[in-house]
């Protein structure tokens, strides 16, 4: 069974990590995938309640990764979820 936090999820977002080594700013995602700025900074900072399909999708096709690339459960308090 998953690990539930305060906010009742334990999904953690690894946009950072993945802008990061394409060397890419949340700005510039935001503009290529359609999206504000305040949106993508919200889910960045696992604050998005949901996600649309159309935005998971479109974010992997800037990136050119996966969906799991971007998101992991994470299990116990003792798995950081970084990738």
């Amino acid at each position: 069974m998953a690990l539930e936090e305060g906010d009742g999820h334990a999904v953690v977002v690894h946009l950072d990590t993945l802008l990061r080594r394409r060397e890419m700013t949340l700005a510039e995602l935001a503009l290529r995938v359609g999206v504000t700025n305040v949106n993508l900074s919200v889910l960045k900072n696992g604050r998005a309640k949901a996600i649309r399909f159309s935005t998971l999708t479109r974010i992997c096709e800037v990136l050119e990764c996966q969906p799991g690339d971007i998101l992991t459960v994470r299990t116990s308090l003792s798995d950081e979820g970084e990738r």
